[in-house]
């Protein structure tokens, strides 16, 4: 059910079906946030978000389907899981972000920020490949394929220097759990 709703700031889509299709995806009750803002006081990159966990829920709630699926903040999630950790009511928003990504792939939505869409694709993969995160392969190959060799040389330099970002991946077999993980999304 889309309709068309006039507002002072112009023209805006509403989709009711909107809020039932995240739910169904995350497999969490949105519907029980009441915007308490927890979750947003807690994320740690909010201050890069242009709304936040607790005002895209809003907006699911308002049927704002184009709005939240060509949103930065989708795709700025880190997936850290705080926000479910605060929320009272036991949302899991990292759920909800991965679903409204996964709902915006599907429907060709691109990233208003394409580095942002490129990092999580060598991210999923680097997981994929090697059963962990290995920040070396990600930096490394997120910085030949944005193009963007040089901005922060310095900086990860002094964490290579310093051994907190360890040259050689440690290569655990993916087991047949994360298998079936990947196997169960790519559905």
């Amino acid at each position: 059910m889309e309709q068309t709703a006039m507002l002072s700031t112009g023209v805006i889509a509403f989709d009711g079906a909107f809020v039932d299709q995240v739910e169904a995806l995350s497999h969490q009750t949105t519907q029980l946030c009441y915007h308490c803002h927890k979750c947003t006081a807690g994320c740690p990159v909010s201050a890069e978000m242009t709304y936040g966990p607790d005002r895209i829920v809003r907006m699911v709630h308002l049927g704002q389907k184009a709005a939240v699926l060509t949103s930065a903040d989708i795709w700025v999630c880190l997936a850290c899981e705080t926000c479910g950790a605060r929320c009272p009511n036991g949302i899991d928003m990292a759920h909800v972000m991965d679903a409204l990504r996964q709902m915006a792939r599907a429907e060709g939505v691109r990233p208003n920020q394409p580095r942002v869409a490129l990092f999580h694709n060598i991210f999923v993969s680097v997981i994929r490949l090697t059963g962990q995160m290995h920040e070396a392969s990600l930096l490394g190959v997120y910085k030949v394929l944005s193009g963007d060799l040089f901005s922060d040389l310095v900086v990860g330099g002094q964490l290579f220097i310093k051994g907190k970002i360890p040259i050689v991946p440690k290569v655990s077999r993916p087991g047949n759990m994360l298998k079936r993980v990947f196997d169960k999304t790519r559905k």
